[in-house]
């Protein structure tokens, strides 16, 4: 089953397009990364997908249903994590759980939500008291409350530590592993890689990039870095040279495992040691930079043009 299909989903604000004709489908059970930068049309996708504001053209089904057609359908079996979330800050952590819990259909018990984000030991505290961290832990404790079949999480982990942060790592897994279908929003791209199976990337409205997460990468090149030998020049190299910063040469390849191989070889036939060797495979960090190179050198031919 597919949980979420877009198709061709345009929205405007007056003159300026937020999306332009984005189109993409979400299997059930699987964790979807929608990536790009600040203003990329992210926010304004996930707005439309959780049915606060209407597409101007294309069609969008979340479950099968139309988001804004159904709301209340709709509502009743998604949860969602914006950015920024309205407490009140007198409150407790469980009261404000407790006051939550009244709007939701079978909720979870409070002390079950609150463990599942760490936030057990904080129950008797007042919101106002905890860190930024804690209440963004406290907004996803929130938002999977009902037992959502599909979850729409903004940039989950800002402010979090790495332990908070690996915690909310497992518990997404745990509930797409149940069958909760997750869409993400984050600017950590580590995070994105870790978890998504999928994803698109969008750049001022639109799609640039996009499929699934190990094909995707797998596409793109690796790096080879290590400190060039005193006495040897890039041209010497059995591997081409993409840059020098200093004296480290990076190899852009697109077999980095083997491009390492071919220079240890060489290197042993010569007696020379490569200092700082490093092998890496491509990340979503290096596609992110190939776009934004690319975006780059667009820009640049259109103004020789």
């Amino acid at each position: 089953m597919t949980a979420i299909q877009v198709e061709g989903l345009t929205k405007s604000y007056g003159d300026f397009a937020a999306v332009r004709g984005v189109s993409f489908d979400v299997p059930q059970g699987e964790i979807f990364a929608l990536l790009g930068r600040n203003g990329a049309g992210k926010t304004t996708t996930v707005e439309v997908l959780a049915g606060f504001q209407a597409p101007d053209e294309g069609t969008v089904r979340v479950l099968g249903l139309d988001p804004v057609r159904y709301r209340a359908e709709t509502r009743a079996r998604i949860g969602i994590l914006l950015q920024e979330a309205g407490f009140f800050p007198d409150l407790t952590v469980a009261q404000t759980v407790d006051a939550w819990r009244d709007f939701v259909a079978a909720p979870r018990p409070r002390a079950e939500a609150l463990e599942s984000v760490g936030l057990g030991a904080r129950a008797a505290t007042k919101v106002r008291r905890l860190s930024g961290g804690e209440k963004r832990r406290l907004d996803l404790a929130l938002a999977v409350l009902s037992r959502p079949d599909v979850l729409f999480l903004d940039e989950p982990t800002t402010g979090m530590d790495p332990e908070a942060r690996q915690s909310t790592w497992e518990l997404i897994r745990d509930l797409a592993g149940r069958g909760t279908t997750v869409l993400l929003t984050t600017h950590y791209l580590e995070e994105a890689q870790r978890l998504a199976a999928s994803m698109v990337i969008m750049d001022r409205g639109r799609i640039v990039a996009g499929g699934g997460m190990a094909e995707t990468l797998a596409a793109q090149t690796g790096r080879v870095t290590f400190e060039l030998p005193a006495s040897v020049s890039p041209e010497e190299l059995p591997v081409p040279v993409s840059s020098m910063e200093g004296r480290v040469a990076v190899c852009r390849v697109a077999d980095p495992d083997l491009a390492a191989q071919t220079l240890l070889g060489w290197a042993g036939e010569r007696g020379l040691r490569l200092r700082g060797l490093e092998v890496r495979t491509a990340t979503l960090e290096d596609l992110f930079l190939d776009l934004a190179a690319g975006e780059q050198d667009g820009k640049h031919e259109k103004e020789v043009a």
